[in-house]
């Protein structure tokens, strides 16, 4: 799939049952040839219509778009799924090839970090593999801070890969106070 020439205005929208293709399609390229995920085989067209159908109100998946071309896509769902993390999203981009350095990851990041603060998300993560300069640099630029490295956690293309693991505290909506203990009878 070939990107627009730079220059034009994308926007980013919240993706559609329509977009998978396009989506499917960036995230195969990524899974053949390159090592920002550790996916060895593209996935089913299911799991990007189960992120679709997400109602958690922090997943969101989104994209940006110029002339009706999907030119990349972000999305957030559960870092995991114990109840204490329910306020704690993993975030991920992904652009087309053909995209990259037009500040479209940026642009992508900023609206879904605005989503995930106006959800009540509190701390959104991202796991980046290494090296990657650029995704290390959108992430500081996007206000996320290094928390740590996982040396040699995944085997693709016949080499280990460590993965860092960065995070951004969101401004979410304060919480709720929490009651007051009640007496327990009988102590």
């Amino acid at each position: 799939m070939s990107a627009p020439a730079a220059g034009r205005s994308a926007h980013v929208r919240p993706a559609t049952e329509g977009d998978i293709d396009a989506v499917a399609a960036i995230y195969a390229t990524e899974v053949r040839e390159g090592t920002a995920t550790f996916d060895l085989e593209p996935p089913p067209r299911a799991k990007w219509q189960q992120m679709l159908a997400s109602a958690h109100p922090g997943d969101h998946f989104v994209v940006a778009e110029e002339d009706g071309v999907v030119l990349g896509y972000a999305y957030s769902t559960a870092y995991r799924t114990r109840g204490a993390y329910t306020h704690t999203r993993e975030v991920s981009v992904y652009l087309d090839p053909a995209a990259t350095g037009r500040g479209l990851g940026r642009l992508l990041y900023d609206d879904l970090l605005a989503r995930l603060a106006a959800g009540g998300t509190h701390t959104a993560l991202a796991c980046i593999t290494l090296p990657n300069p650029a995704s290390e640099g959108l992430h500081r630029a996007c206000g996320f801070e290094p928390v740590g490295v996982m040396r040699e956690v995944g085997l693709k293309h016949d080499r280990w890969i460590d993965v860092a693991w960065w995070q951004r505290m969101l401004d979410a909506p304060p919480l709720p106070p929490t009651p007051a203990p009640t007496p327990e009878a009988g102590r």
